[in-house]
């Protein structure tokens, strides 16, 4: 484990606590007396730039973090990530722009790549991945593909031992592992939350959850270690009820009971924002987006100057 994360966890826990007793005393310090994260952006509304515009654009934006892409069809593709992972990061500090954390398609503890990725990635500096994805077994009981993940976690949690970094397993709405929370708590009950956590999603949450979302995410507090953001409301299109995914601030997530739970709970760590509504096809990873990167870069800047108002207005850390 790095010093330094391992400080910044314990620091923002003591703090955290302090601010849910004398919350008169912490809502102006908070910032001040804990070890930060820039707010980042997953980048891949962005793979049509190359890494020297990618920090440029980011930096023109606003953004001093990003969430870089590292899994297939990614910034950074698995099987060149000893050579272009260590350039991508480096040009990136180029532009001012920190990689605290990445996406990858880690899943697989025995796949030779794992170790490959985590280490090189550990060696840069980055103490957060996010897992890739677990699915059901139709042909199990749910009881029997949890027992069986449950060992995935294990594996992983020592792998990331290993080489000092978290990996946060996203809960993502669906019928995948992690759209019903409660399976992520079975699976991570007896984990170390230093080494293996949750990337927890609001939106998602929302999706699933409906009103009972602060319940899972108390449950899953402790594990809780990177967040996500974003926003969606749902839409009839030919009498059919969809999600459909919108800017920050314009759907139905309640960020105010939301980042209020935030607090209360002592959560910390980076936050990313997912920009997954209409973008021209950049939402997806489009690497020919209809939308020119100027129109792209003012609903970022908007979405970003969002979050930062409600963190002050929260006094949340974060910059």
């Amino acid at each position: 484990m790095k010093p330094t994360r391992r400080h910044f966890i314990k620091t923002a826990s003591v703090i955290s606590a302090g601010a849910i007793t004398y919350p008169e005393i912490f809502s102006h310090t908070q910032t001040s007396e804990t070890t930060t994260y820039p707010i980042c952006v997953f980048t891949k509304c962005l793979q049509f730039l190359d890494y020297e515009q990618l920090g440029e654009t980011l930096a023109n934006v606003g953004f001093k973090g990003a969430e870089l892409s590292v899994r297939d069809g990614g910034h950074v593709l698995p099987e060149n990530v000893k050579t272009d992972l260590p350039r991508a990061v480096k040009i990136l500090q180029k532009s001012g722009i920190k990689v605290p954390m990445m996406v990858t398609g880690i899943i697989d503890p025995e796949d030779p790549v794992t170790e490959t990725i985590l280490g090189t990635a550990s060696e840069l500096g980055l103490g957060f991945y996010r897992m890739g994805y677990l699915n059901y077994d139709p042909a199990k009981s749910i009881a029997e593909n949890l027992k069986y993940h449950k060992k995935t976690f294990e594996k992983l949690e020592r792998i990331n031992r290993k080489f000092g970094i978290l990996g946060c397993y996203q809960n993502h709405s669906g019928i995948a592992v992690g759209g019903p929370v409660w399976d992520l708590y079975l699976l991570l009950k007896s984990c170390d939350p230093d080494y293996i956590g949750v990337q927890y999603d609001i939106r998602h949450a929302v999706v699933e959850g409906g009103t009972s979302w602060p319940v899972g995410m108390q449950l899953l507090a402790p594990w809780i270690r990177t967040t996500a953001i974003k926003d969606f409301y749902w839409k009839e299109v030919r009498e059919q009820w969809r999600i459909t995914n919108v800017p920050l601030g314009e759907g139905m997530v309640d960020f105010d009971g939301y980042f209020k739970e935030y607090v209360r709970l002592g959560i910390s760590g980076p936050v990313t924002i997912h920009y997954e509504y209409d973008l021209g096809g950049a939402q997806n990873g489009s690497r020919n987006p209809t939308m020119s990167k100027g129109e792209i870069s003012d609903f970022m800047i908007k979405d970003l100057n969002w979050l930062k108002d409600k963190f002050r207005e929260y006094g949340i850390a974060g910059v």
